[in-house]
């Protein structure tokens, strides 16, 4: 009888190649899949060499090599080629197989992938995968969600090649149905660029403001690796500001400042404006990179406008204290602002997400694993239902403690030309968000009186609306209730 395996895999570039070699390692055996056969026979012969694996180009042959109920992981590019893929594999598929997409695929899509198998009788997973080279070898944090049948099916794989941390748990757990999945791994995208952004404004002052040198930045993120900033993205700051070429020289240093993006970024700030979330740092995070893009034209620009940074007057380590509170209530309010977009289309389509759960698959494994996961876990525990973690009472305590030096850092930086984009949102959302009154009214009365737009009145029950004729020349006819 012809040995069969346990596990399917389409697409071997890095993310595939190291995904397979973690199941291998595992104890699962895999048939690895991609369309050149020059691809298979390089991994083969290679990483993959003396190990569990089998190789094809054939479809038919990949299901025929599989154990039932059949598990094929899709790591490919996002959008037209996994619906080709799917319409390759469903009339080779038997009624309860699985496919799980583990690529950065959209959150609809994903929904209507799971709804399309559904009516073929083929369960499907949308799994988020987030880790990145290192993390998809040793352990990455695995965000799955779509058709929950399959769920006991690809429990015992996915959480067997997930990331571990020290108390054991897995990160790794069952999200929702539907595009939930994908979801939860679009908004730790969103996160993660809000968090390489604020990181990226920090480093810009020490290196502009304070005049620090690579050696003494790196010197610094490694210290406050120590603190409550423990986390992947400060470790690898430190590394990054550390590291030297061939010639000795600081390898960040010839970097060009232009940066890139896969669309993560933009597909989460776009759900926040159809869910109607203040995910204002995330978008400037996002903007930032634009911004960047535009090289050429900044170089034009800072000649015509020159800047003249004047050194930092006071203490220096009491400065460099006030960056790390800085960044610290930056990174707490950008997560809030995240939560409240995850709980905000939890309801939208009726995902029973577990916020706390979630907290903990980002523990481990992923790009924004940090010990400050844990406080957020420890909010949603004590209060499942809380709205937002600002009403927390660790975050409340915290935040006292930070805001000064937020207020500190963003005031002197923008006194002295330097751009903070995502430090100074993140202050105008907790000021705005702490305010008992904002100038909407103005707002809402301007609306009123160019467009009927109708409003609310303090003096009067939420819910009813009114409607002035401002000018003694328009009518009594109001235009629709405003949305809130």
């Amino acid at each position: 009888m012809e040995k069969l395996y346990d596990v399917g895999l389409i697409g071997i570039a890095v993310m595939g190649e190291n995904l397979a070699l973690n199941m291998s390692s595992k104890g699962f055996s895999v048939v690895v899949s991609s369309r050149k056969q020059d691809t298979i026979d390089t991994f083969l012969n290679g990483r993959a060499k003396g190990k569990n694996f089998a190789g094809t180009t054939n479809m038919e042959e990949l299901v025929s090599m599989l154990k039932k109920p059949r598990k094929i992981m899709l790591m490919i590019k996002a959008g037209n080629p996994v619906d080709q893929v799917i319409e390759q594999l469903i009339p080779l598929l038997d009624e309860g197989d699985v496919i799980i997409d583990g690529g950065n695929s959209n959150y609809e899509d994903t929904t209507r992938r799971t709804q399309y198998l559904k009516s073929k009788n083929i369960l499907y997973v949308g799994s988020g995968v987030s880790g990145g080279e290192e993390g998809a070898l040793i352990g990455p944090s695995i965000m799955p969600g779509g058709n929950k049948e399959a769920w006991p099916i690809v429990k015992p794989l996915l959480q067997s090649i997930a990331a571990k941390v020290n108390d054991g748990q897995v990160c790794c757990d069952w999200v929702g149905e539907d595009g939930a999945g994908h979801f939860v791994k679009m908004v730790h995208n969103g996160i993660e660029y809000g968090d390489i952004q604020l990181i990226t404004e920090i480093y810009h002052i020490m290196k502009s403001l304070i005049a620090l040198n690579n050696d003494e930045m790196s010197t610094i993120f490694s210290k406050w690796n120590q603190s409550e900033l423990d986390s992947y993205l400060i470790e690898i700051t430190a590394d990054i500001l550390a590291y030297k070429d061939e010639r000795g020289q600081h390898l960040i240093d010839k970097i060009l400042d232009t940066a890139g993006q896969k669309g993560t970024g933009k597909w989460t700030v776009s759900s926040a404006l159809e869910e109607g979330i203040p995910l204002t740092l995330i978008g400037e995070s996002v903007f930032s990179r634009f911004l960047s893009a535009l090289k050429e034209e900044r170089v034009l620009a800072s000649k015509l406008y020159p800047k003249s940074n004047k050194p930092l007057n006071g203490n220096k380590n009491v400065f460099i204290e006030d960056l790390r509170k800085a960044l610290y209530g930056a990174k707490i309010l950008s997560y809030t602002q995240g939560y409240q977009l995850m709980k905000a289309a939890a309801e939208s389509h009726e995902w029973n997400l577990n916020y706390g759960g979630i907290a903990l698959m980002w523990r481990g494994g992923c790009i924004i694993r940090s010990v400050f996961l844990d406080k957020i876990k420890n909010a949603f525990d004590k209060n499942p239902n809380l709205s937002n973690l600002l009403l927390d009472d660790y975050f409340i305590n915290t935040m006292e403690q930070v805001i000064p030096s937020l207020r500190k850092i963003v005031s002197t930086a923008v006194l002295s030309g330097i751009p903070v984009p995502a430090l100074s949102s993140a202050l105008a959302y907790f000021d705005g968000y702490t305010s008992h009154r904002l100038p909407a009214n103005l707002l809402q009365a301007q609306r009123d009186y160019f467009g009927a737009h109708t409003y609310e009145r303090v003096d009067q029950d939420r819910g009813i609306f009114f409607h002035t004729n401002w000018t003694g020349k328009g009518g009594k006819t109001s235009s629709t209730t405003y949305n809130v």
